[in-house]
């Protein structure tokens, strides 16, 4: 059995730092010691001096291979994972998707057929519940038992994704008794649909309308109303992509009543705005996501709840289209481009630099990007920290290596960055996925495959 020592590093978990040698066997890590107390043999040694000892990344927010707006996420589950691994991610969860008239199992298991033998990083999946009725409620409780334990509804899409307040519910009801995680596209996608016509028969039709007409205050409202209706099925709750100061606040005052609530936002929300969407000449259509680029104004409110715990969580959503032939669908219409931003790649990178810039502590980056996404989803002891037992997940990070965010140098299967030309301190420069190289020294040496499915339990911070 290989042993590795990394050695002489700053080990930055959500709890503490400290310069230590780490000790890799079999897998997993089965010593952390101070530097230079311990001297240990092994089969290879990482010399880490001057650099960060992190835990591997984890994502849990994905849509690879997903099919949107008449065409499909442009990474395959190789691509993708392979791009992750480059940012120093060793784990994502994606969304699994049952479509209307299909049972939970048969999404899954399509899913499976996709991303089973093509990650090259540890997976999971949650379910995109769309079609809520007797028969998929009882399957909840089935996925549940299969390490499958949260599950996704949408206020918003009508026609495709979304779900009244009777299935919201009901779904909530039967995740308060099996032990699942509620997750919530909060948008209220009624009243936005009306809103997109008004537009479109005004002959607005760039890609700023978008934003415009996805109002932060009916994400606010969808919010509010999930909240309430997880406070009556006694269910917990976790809104995703958060991007509303509006929303934030909702979800304050949510947790200020010491309800199970949650909440995730983007890099894509701290760092870009509507002046992107408004870039000229149908530029700004390769920022159109959904919940929308808010103006700027907005971040600051998204910063502070980061540094408060009322956001726990920062994930990409990464769902890439690329610019030509699947963004330009709707170049005459706004509603017809393809919802998503590439990003798994540049998740760790972007948040190292709100370090630097003063928004995080070291401990608070690990803490939103690795730990409490594991224990949210049930994977934290194996992922998001380092410590004996755990799997060797661990990047060597380099924090004062300067880069510039490009299409020409990013390894997602997209043909534009969001963040083209921007500049940030911090780099991964190697990084073991359950103690395999996958990343040596900014050489890619992993393998589609490596990546092992992972079952999950339920939210750890319910138990």
């Amino acid at each position: 059995m290989s042993r590795t020592v990394v050695r002489g590093g700053l080990v930055i978990t959500a709890a503490e730092e400290m310069h230590a040698d780490v000790l890799i066997e079999g897998g997993r890590i089965v010593a952390v010691a101070s530097s230079g107390t311990q001297e240990w043999t092994a089969d290879r040694v990482i010399d880490a001096t001057g650099k960060y000892v992190i835990p591997g990344g984890v994502d849990v927010h994905t849509h690879i291979e997903m099919p949107f707006g008449g065409t499909v996420s442009s990474d395959t589950f190789e691509s993708a994972t392979r791009a992750a691994a480059w940012g120093g991610t060793t784990s994502i969860i994606d969304f699994a998707i049952q479509s209307v008239g299909q049972s939970l199992r048969e999404g899954l298991d399509l899913w499976h057929a996709k991303a089973d033998a093509q990650c090259a990083i540890d997976y999971g999946f949650h379910m995109i519940l769309s079609d809520v009725n007797a028969s998929t409620l009882r399957e909840m409780d089935a996925l549940v038992g299969e390490g499958v334990t949260s599950f996704k509804l949408f206020t918003a899409y009508p026609g495709v994704f979304y779900s009244d307040d009777g299935q919201i519910l009901r779904a909530m009801q039967r995740a308060a008794d099996n032990g699942g995680l509620i997750m919530m596209h909060a948008e209220n996608g009624i009243a936005i649909d009306v809103l997109v016509r008004q537009a479109l028969e005004r002959g607005e039709t760039e890609p700023r309308h978008h934003g415009e007409v996805r109002r932060a205050l009916l994400e606010a409202e969808a919010t509010h109303r999930t909240i309430q209706l997880a406070r009556v099925a006694g269910a917990p709750l976790y809104v995703v992509h958060v991007a509303a100061q509006e929303a934030v606040a909702e979800l304050t005052a949510a947790r200020d009543l010491g309800l199970p609530v949650f909440g995730e936002t983007c890099p894509q929300y701290l760092y870009l705005s509507t002046d992107n969407l408004a870039e000229p000449d149908f530029e700004g259509a390769k920022y159109v996501c959904s919940t929308p680029l808010r103006p700027r104004e907005h971040q600051a409110a998204l910063w502070r709840a980061l540094r408060t715990d009322d956001l726990q969580v920062v994930s990409t959503d990464h769902c890439p289209f690329c610019f030509a032939g699947q963004k330009e669908l709707g170049r005459d219409d706004f509603s017809k481009i393809p919802n998503g931003l590439p990003g798994v790649e540049n998740r760790m990178d972007l948040l190292h630099q709100a370090v630097v810039d003063g928004h995080l502590t070291r401990r608070r980056w690990i803490e939103i990007a690795c730990a409490t996404p594991a224990r949210m989803f049930g994977l934290y002891g194996k992922k998001g920290t380092i410590a004996p037992g755990a799997d060797a997940d661990v990047v060597v990070y380099d924090p004062t290596a300067e880069q510039v965010l490009s299409a020409a140098t990013h390894h997602m299967n997209v043909d534009y960055s969001a963040y083209e030309g921007k500049r940030v301190t911090g780099r991964v420069e190697t990084v073991l996925s359950r103690g395999e190289l996958v990343i040596d020294q900014r050489k890619f040496t992993g393998r589609a495959g490596h990546g092992q499915y992972m079952p999950r339990a339920t939210c750890q911070y319910l138990h």
